[in-house]
């Protein structure tokens, strides 16, 4: 039992201290425009990955993809997981070896404005990767991200494991349980006995540099502070599972290699923080003004806008027993590089070596 624990935890380290395995790989990452993709897309292409981005275009301004100039790292390709015959015909022409599905409709209260276009993207994208995969035989592993809000709310304060029931009481979190379900069924029904280890990723809330969308906490606070103005808190109490966005990114390389030895480790994994750093809005953007310099915020008890969960953890004990992913940064070191990065930034710092920078501090950690 020892020996294959030490074996485990050397399987922690990084996936960068094999980075052998990844230097050639033909990657196809759909969303790579976004923020995680754009961080997954430096990090392949760091590892030596010959990597196809599938995703539409950034829809903010400014955004990690155009700052850090990704569509030079990749082959990028403007396209719509909507669009079912593009997707199978960019999967037919580019024949990936893995595919690593993170392209999404992202936000809580914005698939409240637009459930359609939620469930269309989410639900309906997700079947268009899957299904683009029947018949490609080079395709090896297939990791598809949905969420820690999978879970239907139980109400009682505990880490969700993988095996708890899935819901939705938001769009945007009932079609991510629905993808759960999907990917089961495309594991099961057809692209386990095609050779291909299908798995689900479920990540906690990510901070990191150079994510600049709305109504998430790290990049209001940014906006906000720069415009001389406090940040406006609607739900100081609500708990999530922050983490660096480094830590999940890590967690999927890691297990996309491990697919790739042991497709039978097919499943859905947790992939959150350590449950002492699953800490309230209130508490996080006390660190990241403390860690910024400086900033007022304002806090609001009132249950403004649509239901969102009020707490929320996971139980990430799977991944760390079965694949060997553990967390390495811990939340107040998460926020650090995170306030670190959009000073910096400000400062005019080039985004791409900022982010290259946060890797290699990442990997040295281990």
């Amino acid at each position: 039992m020892g020996l294959w624990k030490s074996a485990v935890e050397g399987l922690a380290l990084s996936p960068l201290k094999t980075t052998g395995f990844w230097r050639g790989k033909r990657v196809l990452v759909t969303g790579h425009t976004g923020f995680k993709g754009s961080w997954l897309t430096i990090w392949l292409e760091r590892l030596g990955a010959r990597v196809t981005g599938l995703s539409l275009t950034p829809v903010t301004e400014p955004n990690l993809y155009t700052e850090a100039k990704i569509e030079e790292l990749c082959d990028s390709r403007i396209c719509d997981i909507r669009d079912a015959a593009a997707v199978n015909a960019l999967v037919k022409e580019t024949q990936p070896e893995i595919v690593l599905h993170l392209a999404a409709q992202p936000l809580v209260r914005a698939s409240y404005r637009d459930p359609l276009d939620t469930f269309a993207s989410n639900v309906m994208g997700t079947v268009h990767v899957l299904d683009a995969l029947r018949g490609v035989d080079s395709v090896r592993v297939a990791l598809l991200v949905t969420t820690d809000k999978v879970y239907r709310d139980s109400g009682d304060n505990r880490a969700y494991r993988e095996d708890d029931p899935l819901g939705g009481h938001d769009p945007y979190s009932a079609s991510k349980a629905a993808c759960e379900i999907i990917i089961a069924s495309y594991r099961e029904a057809f692209l386990a006995s095609q050779g291909v280890a299908v798995a689900s990723a479920r990540a906690g809330n990510v901070i990191g540099g150079g994510d600049w969308s709305e109504d998430r906490v790290i990049p209001d606070a940014i906006r906000a502070w720069e415009a001389g103005r406090p940040l406006e808190i609607r739900r100081p109490k609500a708990v999530r599972p922050w983490q660096h966005v480094l830590e999940p990114l890590s967690g999927y390389l890691t297990l996309a290699r491990r697919l790739w030895q042991e497709a039978p480790l097919a499943s859905a994994y947790n992939f959150g923080p350590a449950m002492t750093d699953a800490v309230a809005v209130r508490e996080l953007v006390a660190m990241a003004s403390d860690a910024y310099g400086g900033g007022e915020i304002e806090c609001s008890e009132a249950a403004e806008g649509p239901h969102e969960a009020a707490w929320l953890a996971l139980d990430s004990t799977k991944v760390h027993d079965a694949i060997g992913v553990r967390p390495r940064w811990p939340l107040s070191m998460a926020v650090e590089k995170t306030m670190a990065w959009y000073r910096a930034q400000r400062e005019e710092a080039d985004a791409l070596g900022l982010c290259r920078n946060d890797i290699a501090a990442f990997e040295a950690a281990a």
